[in-house]
This record gives C-alpha cells, structure tokens and sequence, in this order.
C-alpha cells in the first residue's frame, strides 16, 4: 500500500474516484518529520492495510488538504487519528462545516514543519493550492495545478475534452482551466518564482505518474506559458 519514493517519503495510490463523469485516480504521500511525527499529504480511501502500513512509519500528527478539491476522505482519517490535527487550505472550512479544523494552511509553513518542508499558496479561480516541497527528498507535491492522464484513460465526449484541456499531453501539463483560472499572471509568475527557486530532483503529483529526476527543469517546462 505505501512505496517509499525517498528517505523518509512515501506514496500511496487510492481507488478512482468520480466527479462530474470524469474519473480521477487518487495519490497521498506521507512524510516522516524529523522529530518523527508524520505528515500525510492528500490522503485517500483509509482501508484496514494502508493504516497499518502508516502506522507502522511512526505517529499521524498533520492531515493536510492541499486544495478545497481533496477532502473526500478527510472524515475517515480524522476519526481515526483524533490526535492529529487538521489542515484547511483556503475555502475548504467553508464547504465542509461538519470538519473540526485545527489550523488553515496559507503562504507559510507551518512551525510544526518548518524544518523540514517550505510551501507555497498558487491563487486560482478554481481552487488555491498549496504546493509543498520536501527538502530532505528534493521533492515538490503538486494537487491539481499539473495533471496527466494516459490515452485511452477517458472516454466518449470526456476523451475530448481531456484532450483540449491538455489531460492527455505527452507529459503533465498545467490544465487549460487552471492557466485561465491563474487570473493575476503577475502574482502566479511570483509563485512560480518561489517553486523554481527549489533544487528539486522529484515531482509527485495527485494526478499523474511522479517525476523522478530533472524536477525543476520539469516543473519549468510544465509552466513555461506562463514564463513567456
């Protein structure tokens, strides 16, 4: 249920969730802080294995929803681990009142993690992200802003439209929807600037295969429309 993607990184994928007809596999990653307390990123389905291979790495302390787009299983994870604390990136408290959140999640990092990953919030009209970067694993953790599907994945008219919203590109891409929904260019430019300024070897993304080596160079090309 968990690979380790680096030291003291691992990944899970989930099962396929649905939304509007399409069909989006889902990926969390837990990190191992270097006290030892773990921060699980965009977590999926809780099932009886992947909890005891979580547990198994050390004590669930942060629950972090990157975006107000993941949090189908938020609930399950906090009933599970009440003394973690729980995350909102922005407008997630808004649409899921039946939460108990602890703390929002912004620009900044938390002093919690601070040591160990650096974060930056990209404003969008769809959903602000918060995209992490791991510094021990060289790793950036990217939601929605960067998405690959394989050919074939959709079907029917959905295949067309994953195909002009660049879902279906020979490597991840940022969605059309997100580059308009990126409305102040000037304030995404300066966001990117900060993720580029990582020496980033890896990308994992919710929804495409992780990058594994050349990440920054990755992560440029991805945004280069926004770049020029």
């Amino acid at each position: 249920m968990l690979l380790m993607l680096s030291e003291n990184i691992w990944l899970a994928d989930g099962p396929v969730t649905h939304v509007a007809g399409f069909r989006y596999p889902t990926r969390m990653a837990v990190v191992r802080l270097a006290r030892g307390d773990l921060f699980v990123w965009s977590p999926v389905a809780l099932s009886e294995p992947l909890g005891a291979a979580v547990d198994a790495l050390g004590d669930v302390r942060h629950l972090i929803a990157p975006n107000a787009s993941h949090h189908l299983f938020l609930a399950d994870w906090q009933r599970a681990y009440p003394a973690a604390r729980l995350y909102a990136p922005p407008g997630l408290r808004q649409r899921r009142k039946d939460l108990m959140f602890d703390a929002d999640l912004g620009d900044a990092p938390d002093a919690a993690w601070a040591d160990d990953l650096d974060q930056v919030q990209v404003d969008n009209l769809i959903a602000a992200e918060i995209v992490f970067y791991h510094r021990e694993s060289r790793t950036v953790l990217f939601t929605d802003l960067v998405q690959h599907f394989r050919p074939g994945w959709f079907s029917g008219w959905r295949a067309l439209v994953a195909r002009l919203d660049l879902m279906e590109a020979p490597e991840p891409q940022v969605p059309r929807k997100f580059r308009l929904a990126l409305a102040d260019r000037r304030a995404a430019r300066g966001s990117l600037g900060r993720i580029l300024s990582w020496p980033a070897d890896k990308v994992v993304m919710a929804h495409a295969d992780p990058v594994r080596q050349d990440g920054r160079a990755f992560i440029a090309r991805s945004f280069g429309w926004l770049l020029n």
